[in-house]
């Protein structure tokens, strides 16, 4: 079976206490020809320096991408993922440094683009078996259903977890759909992608996950991320149209 080069690329700002323990999480997976790249917009904790320490010495081959100025997730996301399709990555996930996305379901994820004829997989917190940590309060649960219906009720992506951002995606997809054109942020982000994927006929896969609460640090969720999520469904639904 040929060996497939897989980057995960992780976008990090302030997750220096994160970011050793998803690293050993990732060296303990059974992936052959796995990389991790991340990509750090100049954390102040220093996050950087930790990931230039496990470039030197961790236990897998990792890269850092640093950037000189924070300028949101999908900005960091498109940087990285352009280096990995520069350094040959033929499949590069999309992975949260906050631990909230389990590593372990790489290699399944990975699998499937193996063996199905689908563009992307997403993580799933609303397939059947996936699901969202105990500590999530009833109105972020509310949120985040509601967040979801509203995007598929104006984009017709047709899957359950329109803003998931625990992804694994073919090299090819990511170029047909020219990712370096991608300029929304946060959330919005990770339904233009999908939505891109869609209008070019494209399949989208879900395989299901649970989705943890972030072990150490603060949420990077802003008002303008949420407000740019609630309008970039219409700005894409008017450019189609």
């Amino acid at each position: 079976m040929e060996q497939l080069k897989v980057t995960v690329v992780v976008p990090t700002y302030d997750e220096r206490e994160n970011l050793p323990v998803l690293v050993g999480l990732l060296a303990g997976l059974d992936l052959p020809g796995l990389h991790v790249l991340v990509v750090d917009d100049d954390s102040p904790d220093g996050t950087g320096a930790v990931a230039d320490d496990l470039a030197a010495n961790g236990p897998l081959p990792l890269s850092v991408l640093h950037r000189r100025e924070k300028n949101g997730l999908g900005r960091a996301y498109v940087a990285g993922i352009l280096r990995a399709l520069d350094e040959g990555a033929d499949v590069v996930v999309q992975m949260d440094a906050d631990l909230s996305h389990p590593a372990g379901t790489i290699p399944a994820m990975v699998e499937v683009l193996r063996t199905t004829d689908a563009a992307v997989v997403l993580g799933s917190r609303y397939v059947p078996g996936g699901s969202v940590a105990d500590e999530w309060k009833w109105h972020r649960k509310a949120l985040s259903a509601w967040a979801n219906f509203y995007v598929n009720a104006i984009l017709r992506l047709r899957v359950k977890d329109a803003t998931a951002g625990f992804k694994a995606w073919r090299a090819a997809t990511l170029r047909r759909i020219d990712v370096a054109s991608v300029r929304s942020n946060g959330y919005a982000f990770q339904v233009e992608m999908n939505h891109r994927v869609v209008r070019r006929g494209m399949r989208i896969a879900e395989v299901p996950i649970r989705f943890d609460e972030r072990a150490e640090g603060a949420s990077k969720m802003s008002f303008a991320v949420q407000l740019e999520s609630a309008i970039m469904p219409w700005k894409l639904l008017f450019k189609r149209s």
